[in-house]
């Protein structure tokens, strides 16, 4: 090769692989042109954490406030292999047990999410404790294997370190310790203390929470069906709480088209929505000894029934 052909590539050559680099970061680099790979996310400040949701209802702060959480959501689907997903049915539901505490008065109400976005588990219980809440609900869809589409009906949990049943227990992951109770701060605190803390505390949220979940079941009889005539157990990540009492609602099985129909139906969300909102009015007033009322039970006809004219 002669020598100035050699001198040209020596010069070119660097040259060549620079424009090369320059083209590919203009092309891939830049957010909106080529592939956009950079994702922004809002953070915040060191030391802060995520905004909470609104509070809506009263203004006066001495109301009860009761957290309700629509399971799953963003990413998560949840349950469902047709076009109705769990996690849209359980926000659907939210907002019917929203709108309807919102319409009889007297309850601060707040959503763990209105859209449809991803949260931890951790994150659900953790807004109702940030908030102080006087109660928290999380709703779900139940869900079977395939070929067993039979199943069918409610089923009301509150925690416990092992499931009631094997069934419950598969469902659900061992609870941690949490890092604070009421208010008070365990870091830094003997395992003796803590574990005393803990205890005192989990035992009085539990009586509250197995008495609230025997309300949802006394308020749905002949309202809609459960599954399990009796309150259920199991250690969910997301009833971990211990100040806060907590309520899983598994509103009935999305694998079983009967059950879906009537709980995305308008009469279905309603019924739903009635029964729990007047065990929730219920639960506080016998907590306060008075001040809400509750309102008048309304007919919803026999859950088969109503099921069936869904």
């Amino acid at each position: 090769m002669p020598r100035v052909v050699q001198i040209l590539v020596l010069i070119l050559a660097p040259l060549a692989v620079f424009a090369a680099m320059v083209w590919a970061d203009r092309t891939y680099g830049t957010p909106g042109r080529g592939r956009d790979y950079v994702v922004r996310i809002d953070l915040p400040p060191a030391g802060g954490t995520l905004g909470l949701p609104k509070i809506e209802g009263p203004l006066d702060a001495s109301r009860p406030l009761v957290v309700i959480d629509a399971g799953h959501g963003g990413h998560d689907p949840g349950a469902g292999s047709g076009e109705l997903k769990e996690k849209a049915l359980t926000l659907s539901l939210a907002l019917a047990l929203r709108n309807r505490l919102l319409a009889d008065g007297g309850v601060r109400v707040a959503l763990t999410r209105d859209t449809d976005r991803y949260l931890f588990l951790e994150e659900r219980s953790g807004i109702a404790r940030r908030l102080r809440a006087d109660l928290f609900v999380s709703i779900h869809a139940d869900s079977t294997e395939a070929g067993d589409g039979d199943a069918t009906g409610g089923t009301v949990y509150t925690l416990s370190e092992r499931g009631s049943n094997e069934t419950a227990e598969r469902m659900a992951a061992r609870e941690n310790r949490a890092d604070t109770i009421n208010g008070v701060a365990l870091k830094g605190a003997s395992d003796a203390v803590s574990a005393i803390l803990v205890d005192l505390s989990q035992r009085e949220t539990q009586a509250q929470s197995d008495e609230f979940g025997r309300m949802i079941l006394r308020e749905g009889a002949g309202r809609m069906t459960f599954k399990e005539a009796g309150l259920q157990s199991a250690a969910f990540v997301v009833l971990k709480s211990p100040d806060v009492p907590s309520v899983l609602f598994e509103a009935g099985y999305i694998s079983n088209p009967k059950d879906s129909g009537w709980l995305a139906s308008s009469t279905g969300r309603e019924a739903f929505a009635g029964l729990t909102a007047r065990a929730i009015r219920v639960y506080f007033a016998r907590r306060s000894g008075a001040g809400i009322a509750s309102p008048a039970p309304q007919s919803a006809g026999s859950p088969a029934s109503a099921q069936d004219g869904a």
